[in-house]
């Protein structure tokens, strides 16, 4: 019995996709598969529905690299509302306490705000991705079922408030993979005695991309009208998301022994960790890893 043979053109390259509110990351990757009428491809880290913002979509062999964007910092836009705590973190869930703000001023909030720059410990939401015992939590949590989970520690480079309309406030957070906006907001209420929820998240960076090139859904159905090739010219380097990585270059004989998955000594490589691999005509070929012993061995190949 054959393959499969699968539907959809061969797309290769990355699209800086801006979000629409309202809509799940899946849905949205799912329309834009459909505009590109593409055979393979996949986003790098769901935004919850009420979120907008930067979701770059990878097609074709930039898929293999998506990993290394999920795993990259981001930056947020956020506004918060204090007073008032939700089911889940955000506007969209069942309002659960109010409370007063009147001793919120904002000398306070930046001294609470302050003590969140750092290394942080974090209680991940019940209405989240994460999945208990093959459950997803916000499933069980849509159930009212509540189960224990354990902190993780995450990492806020920097925050900065942008506007301060108490009780009201809106900050830029640059974070670490697996920081969650709404339970930092949460966090922040707490520490100030009163409470707090998202009204409003906007994902502006995702490792090296910013959101200036983005393109939204009218923008690609409106180009889809001029042609493939007007879609395709939006389209990004499967590089250009380990573009700040150090690179190697190959000659013919050592690009085709690490095609054959076998490690090859490179002059002048870098002495540790992941790198960019190219071959003699520039070509990109994949991300490669230093070996103890120095070798370039294949890790993730295009």
């Amino acid at each position: 019995m054959g393959r499969r043979r699968q539907r959809g053109r061969n797309v290769q390259g990355i699209l800086l996709f801006d979000k629409p509110l309202g809509e799940s990351s899946n849905k949205a990757l799912q329309k834009v598969k459909q505009i590109y009428y593409a055979n393979k491809a996949g986003h790098t880290g769901s935004l919850d529905p009420l979120a907008t913002g930067l979701l770059p979509i990878c097609f074709g062999g930039a898929t293999k690299v998506s990993a290394f964007l999920l795993d990259a910092d981001k930056r947020y836009w956020v506004r918060i509302k204090l007073g008032e705590t939700t089911a889940t973190g955000d506007s969209e869930g069942e309002l659960l306490q109010q409370r007063a703000t009147e001793s919120v001023t904002q000398a306070v909030l930046l001294s609470v705000i302050e003590a969140f720059i750092g290394t942080i410990q974090q209680v991940p939401p019940m209405y989240s991705a994460l999945k208990h015992q093959g459950e997803r939590l916000y499933k069980l949590a849509r159930e009212g079922v509540e189960v224990e989970r354990e902190p993780r520690q995450v990492t806020i480079h920097a925050i900065k408030l942008l506007s301060c309309e108490l009780p009201e406030f809106e900050l830029e957070v640059h974070c670490s993979k697996g920081t969650y906006i709404r339970t930092l907001a949460e966090d922040i209420g707490e520490k100030l005695g009163c409470g707090a929820h998202v009204i409003g998240l906007r994902r502006t960076q995702v490792g090296p991309f910013s959101g200036e090139n983005m393109i939204d859904l009218a923008g690609l159905e409106a180009l889809a009208a001029s042609g493939k090739e007007a879609l395709d010219a939006l389209l990004l380097p499967v590089d250009s998301a380990i573009k700040d990585w150090p690179e190697v270059h190959l000659n013919s004989d050592s690009a085709f022994y690490l095609g054959q998955g076998q490690p090859v000594i490179v002059p002048k490589a870098p002495t540790e960790g992941r790198v960019r691999i190219y071959d003699h005509t520039d070509k990109f070929l994949g991300v490669g890893e230093i070996l103890d012993d120095g070798r370039v061995a294949p890790k993730r190949m295009i």
